[in-house]
């Protein structure tokens, strides 16, 4: 379909989980998202921050039906809390994975004892997802319609091969732990889709890369991106676009009526541009089934959870 960015199609009624959401990508992605009339519950570990992005999106979408849920994406008995709170809603329609760690790649690590950026962008999301995917499933089963989970990638995949064999074997640099981690959230994405679709579940699973966003060319809003929020300079900026548009992926994914299962969407031009479907990379989308298996195990045996979906292929 034409897809606007400016006229989304009616999401009245739908719920969606949005995580990282007090700033940058995931703010912007609520905010549209709230726009097109879904209930957002935004998820962060910031009570206080939460608080401004609601009232941030209530001021730029008078009406707006939105809530928060706490989550700190380093602590697994905290996203169990989060899951416990979000499965008590009346319907979930969709979740975003966005949020994640991106300091302290070989600091401390989270409060399970996992490297943070693998910890908070692919375990803490296993966890979630084997939380909340019975409301995803009900609330499909009840409207006739696929319930989506869009998973947030890079194009640093891409332009880096990064090996998965050994799940939690931290790289050598941060860009290398991130473009890890979010290879690795390729492979899961698209198997958990193969698996949802063998179960004959009304749930799709996508994957989403942003573009490059930068602070320079977003929009303000009071709490969010304002002289009191830090500031990123980036050498890509003349040739980026703000987080506003850099959600605009995410948001197609969530919201088009006609995105399946299985799809990678990006923007039209490497860095920035309208959303549109792009093939995904051999090696994440379609794997060999020993390595899909033996990252899927390793995801559940990290996350200490089993999400119930035997392989079929």
């Amino acid at each position: 379909m034409n897809w606007n960015p400016d006229r989304l199609p009616d999401r009245t009624g739908r719920t969606i989980v949005v995580t990282g959401a007090t700033a940058g990508i995931g703010y912007f992605a609520a905010e549209q998202i709230a726009a097109s009339g879904a209930e957002v519950v935004l998820a962060s570990r910031s009570e206080s921050k939460l608080r401004l992005a609601e009232a941030s999106i209530r001021d730029q979408v008078p009406g707006a039906s939105v809530r928060s849920v706490v989550i700190d994406l380093s602590s697994l008995d905290s996203v169990s809390r989060a899951a416990d709170e979000l499965r008590a809603l009346p319907r979930v329609d969709g979740v975003l994975l966005n949020g994640g760690a991106m300091t302290g790649w070989r600091g401390a690590p989270t409060a399970d004892g996992l490297p943070p950026i693998l910890g908070t962008h692919v375990i803490s999301n296993v966890r979630l997802l084997a939380g909340i995917l019975p409301s995803l499933i009900a609330t499909g089963e009840a409207e006739g319609v696929a319930s989506r989970i869009v998973h947030t990638s890079t194009g640093f995949v891409s332009q880096f091969r990064l090996g998965v064999e050994d799940v939690s074997a931290t790289p050598r640099t941060a860009i290398a732990a991130y473009t890890k981690a979010k290879t690795i959230t390729e492979v899961f994405a698209f198997e958990l889709d193969r698996r949802l679709r063998a179960a004959a579940l009304p749930v799709a699973s996508l994957v989403v890369r942003p573009g490059v966003g930068v602070d320079a060319k977003t929009p303000e809003r009071a709490g969010i991106r304002d002289a009191t929020t830090p500031y990123q300079r980036n050498p890509y900026t003349p040739w980026a676009q703000g987080k506003d548009t850099a959600a605009w992926a995410a948001v197609r994914a969530l919201t088009d009526p006609t995105a399946q299962g299985g799809e990678y969407y990006a923007p039209a031009g490497r860095l920035r541009g309208l959303p549109v479907r792009v093939e995904p990379l051999p090696r994440t989308h379609t794997p060999s089934a020993e390595l899909a298996q033996s990252v899927w195990d390793q995801l559940e045996e990290l996350a200490d959870v089993r999400l119930g979906l035997p392989i079929r292929r």
